[in-house]
């Protein structure tokens, strides 16, 4: 067996309208397709991060909150590589996004922080 890449990353948001402004408007991912399923009540919203990766954004009538503090088993957080940690941060804090002080990868040396998405999902820009 041989995996070759990771298809995509789904996520599940409370204010469909919210999130789709967020992930195109702030972060400038671009809309692959948009799809209302009406048997499930739900968009699907297909997004292009980069030029291999994908984002599929869907809306759920009512989902459960997200366990994040403390931390829950499982998937922690999504990272985005950047190639500059403080413009980033600059775009970000400019359209009222928090994001936290920068930190430095003991092992790596690289530059990261955080911020978290409308839901509350914590985000990770990491320089190149």
């Amino acid at each position: 067996m041989k995996i070759n890449s990771i298809h995509h990353i789904a996520i599940i948001c409370s204010d469909y309208e919210k999130s789709k402004q967020f992930y195109v408007d702030i972060l400038g991912f671009s809309i692959i397709e948009e799809t209302f399923r009406t048997s499930r009540n739900s968009y699907k919203l297909d997004l292009q991060v980069g030029s291999h990766d994908r984002i599929e954004l869907f809306s759920f009538p009512h989902p459960p909150q997200r366990v994040s503090n403390p931390e829950a088993c499982g998937l922690r957080h999504l990272a985005f590589e950047v190639d500059n940690v403080e413009e980033t941060i600059i775009h970000l804090q400019s359209k009222g996004v928090d994001v936290e002080r920068v930190r430095v990868d003991e092992i790596t040396g690289k530059r990261f922080t955080f911020f978290k998405d409308p839901d509350g999902l914590p985000l990770e820009i990491y320089e190149r």
